[in-house]
């Protein structure tokens, strides 16, 4: 079975072409070193919740919108390997400022249990 990575962060609304652009590019990379893909999706109906929600869980402001995204791999070792040569490639070497805030950033890998 396929191993995920998984996102959700908040980025604001004056930033969105800036963000697909930096997401566009970084998935290249991540196909490059093994990503089976990547997908990216711009909160669109991203309701508030009392207890908690995806705008709670990475503060969002009024200003920004909510980014969910996943990159499927084929094996968590092919994930471990791939993100180590992400990190070391001169094309994710960033110039200028990030178009979110990555301390708001919630991550994690997850193993699939089911797959159709």
């Amino acid at each position: 079975m396929t191993y995920v990575d998984g996102f959700v962060l908040a980025v604001p609304k004056a930033n969105r072409e800036a963000f697909k652009k930096l997401a566009e590019d970084a998935a290249v990379i991540f196909r490059d070193h093994g990503a089976l893909s990547v997908m990216e999706c711009w909160g669109d109906d991203v309701p508030d919740g009392e207890v908690t929600s995806f705008p709670m869980a990475v503060k969002c402001q009024p200003d920004e919108v909510v980014v969910f995204s996943w990159i499927v791999w084929p094996s968590r070792e092919v994930r471990d390997a791939g993100n180590k040569k992400v990190m070391e490639d001169p094309r994710m070497q960033m110039s200028g400022e990030m178009p979110f805030d990555g301390k708001r950033m919630i991550f994690g890998g997850f193993q699939t249990l089911v797959e159709s």
